[in-house]
C-alpha cells in the first residue's frame, strides 16, 4: 500500500538556527532563520494529518521507502514553451529535511530514521511527472519489503 499526500504550500527548506540563548532547564534555544519554514512545515502537517485521518492510520514504526516531488513556482524569466528545470535555491535535501520534520510532527511515523530510501525531485508547474499544478509537493510513503 502506498500513502499518498498532496500538500499545496510554498515549499521552503529547513535552514540554519540561530543560538538565542539558554532556557532555565539549560538547554538552548535555537530559533528557525527562515520564516518560511514553519508555514511550509504547518501545510505538511495538515495535508498529513488529514490523510492519517481518511485512511485511519497508525504511526508508521518500520523501514519506510519515501519519494517526495517538490512544485516550485517558475520565475518569470524562465522560457514559458519549453521545459526547464529548477536547479537553482533552495537545496533538493533541505527540502527533503524540512518536510520529514513535518511528517513527524503529524505523526506519519515515529521517526524520520524510519525512512531507508529516499527520492526527490523538484519540478515547475506542470512539467513532469507528479508536478502539481501550483506549488507544493507529492509525497508517496510505503513500507519497505521484509
Amino acid at each position: 500500500m502506498t500513502i499518498v499526500i498532496v500538500v499545496y504550500g510554498s515549499p521552503a527548506p529547513q535552514g540554519s538556527k540561530s543560538f538565542k540563548g539558554l532556557a532555565k532547564n539549560g538547554r538552548a534555544i535555537l530559533a528557525e532563520s527562515s520564516k518560511k519554514v514553519r508555514p511550509w512545515r504547518q501545510d505538511v502537517k495538515l495535508a498529513a494529518e488529514q490523510v492519517r485521518a481518511e485512511l485511519g492510520l497508525q504511526v508508521l514504526d518500520e523501514p519506510l521507502l519515501v519519494r517526495m516531488t517538490f512544485t516550485l513556482p517558475k520565475p518569470a524569466s524562465a522560457p514559458k514553451r519549453r521545459r526547464v528545470y529548477p536547479c537553482k535555491l533552495p537545496d533538493l535535501s533541505k527540502l527533503v529535511r524540512s518536510t520529514e520534520d513535518a511528517l513527524t510532527d503529524a505523526g506519519i511515523w515515529r521517526d524520520d530514521a524510519r525512512v531507508i530510501e529516499c527520492t526527490a525531485a523538484k519540478r515547475y508547474p506542470g512539467e513532469g511527472h507528479l508536478a502539481l499544478d501550483a506549488p507544493g509537493c507529492v509525497i508517496e510513503i510505503k513500507r519497505a519489503e521484509q
